[in-house]
C-alpha cells in the first residue's frame, strides 16, 4: 500500500471538517493537491473512503472503519515523537501506579526502590487503592500500571501473572492459637485483631470476610503500616491478618508466629495490568518489566 502519513492526516482533516476543502486547509494543502492525495489512498486501500454529498463529505462504512485505526495510528506517532524530544532534552518520565496495600508493601517498594535509584530519568506517582477498583481504573486511563489480588476480567487490560503470596494469622509466640498449623477463618474472629487503617485495601478485605462469616471484628487498634501492625502482634496486643511475604522477616528472627488459613481465599494471586486501548510508553513498559523481572517476585511465581 503506497501512501505517507500526510495522507492519512488529510484523511483524517477531511473526517473532521466533512468537506474537502476545510481538511485541506487544516494540514496547509491546496484543494487540488488535496483531492489528488484522498483519491490514491483510496486506491490503495481498494476501497471508497468518502461519499460526496451536497452537504459535504461523509465517511462511507469502510471509511468509518479506517478512521478508528488512523485514529490510533497517528495519536502514536505524537506520542513517539512527545517521548523520543523528552529523551533529547533529559526531562523525566512520569509512571502513574495503582496497587492494593499488600502488593505494595510485601513486593513493590522494595522493587522501585531499587529501580529508581537506577533510573534517575524517571519518577513515579504510587497510589494505594483497593483491589476491586484497580482494574477499572487502568481500563479507565487513570493509571499507567495496576497491581491487584484476583484475576482480571476487563477486555481492557493487558493482564499478566505478577506474584502469589498467602494471607496468614500473625500471632504472638505465646498465644493459643499459635500452636496450630492451619485454622478456618472464623475461629480467628473470636479473637481480638490488630488492624491497618480503616481506608485500607487490607483492613477493607478483612472486614468484609468478617461480614461473609457471620461475624464482627474485635478491634484493638487501628495502624497505619504492617511494621506497626506486626510490632503489636509481637507485644501480644492481638493478632493480624497480614500477606506471608511481609511477615517473613519478623518469622526468621521469631518475633512472631505465623498460622496457615484453610480458605481459598488466602492464596494470593497478585496481577499487573497495564491499559489494552493504547500502546503503553517506553517508561511505562520499563518499569513494568523491572517489577516482573525482579527476582523476588519472580520466586514466588516459579514456586507455585
Amino acid at each position: 500500500m503506497r501512501y505517507e502519513l500526510t495522507d492519512l492526516k488529510l484523511f483524517l482533516a477531511i473526517a473532521d471538517a466533512k468537506s474537502l476543502s476545510g481538511g485541506a486547509d487544516t494540514v496547509h494543502l491546496t484543494a487540488s493537491s488535496a483531492s489528488y492525495r484522498l483519491k490514491n489512498l483510496e486506491l490503495a486501500m481498494g476501497v471508497p473512503l468518502f461519499k460526496r454529498e451536497a452537504r459535504g463529505m461523509e465517511l462511507t462504512t469502510e471509511g468509518e472503519f479506517v478512521l478508528k485505526h488512523v485514529r490510533t495510528l497517528l495519536a502514536g506517532v505524537a506520542r513517539m515523537h512527545g517521548e523520543v524530544s523528552g529523551f533529547a532534552s533529559g526531562l523525566k518520565g512520569n509512571v502513574k501506579l495503582f496497587a492494593n496495600s499488600s502488593s505494595l508493601n510485601s513486593f513493590i517498594v522494595p522493587s522501585l526502590a531499587r529501580f529508581l535509584s537506577a533510573n534517575p530519568s524517571v519518577n513515579i506517582q504510587l497510589e494505594e487503592r483497593s483491589s476491586t477498583a484497580i482494574e477499572s481504573a487502568i481500563a479507565g486511563g487513570e493509571a499507567d500500571i495496576g497491581i491487584f489480588a484476583g484475576h482480571a476480567e476487563s477486555a481492557g487490560v493487558e493482564a499478566v501473572r505478577y506474584a502469589v503470596d498467602e494471607l496468614v494469622i500473625a500471632a504472638p509466640l505465646d498465644h493459643p492459637i499459635a500452636e496450630h498449623q492451619v485454622v478456618r477463618f472464623p475461629a480467628a474472629l473470636d479473637l481480638d485483631f490488630v488492624c491497618m487503617s480503616r481506608n485500607s485495601s487490607n483492613y477493607i478485605f478483612l472486614r468484609d470476610m468478617a461480614k461473609l462469616a457471620g461475624k464482627m471484628l474485635r478491634i484493638r487498634i487501628h495502624v497505619h503500616t504492617f511494621e506497626a501492625a506486626l510490632s503489636m502482634v509481637e507485644a501480644g496486643v492481638g493478632v493480624g491478618l497480614v500477606p506471608r511475604s511481609i511477615a517473613a522477616a519478623a518469622l526468621r528472627t521469631q518475633r512472631i508466629a505465623a498460622v496457615a488459613l484453610n480458605e481459598p481465599w488466602a492464596l494470593r494471586e497478585l496481577t499487573l495490568v497495564t491499559s489494552a486501548s493504547t500502546p503503553i510508553s517506553p517508561f511505562v513498559e520499563q518499569v513494568a518489566r523491572y517489577l516482573l523481572d525482579d527476582p523476588v517476585v519472580a520466586a514466588t511465581r516459579q514456586g507455585r
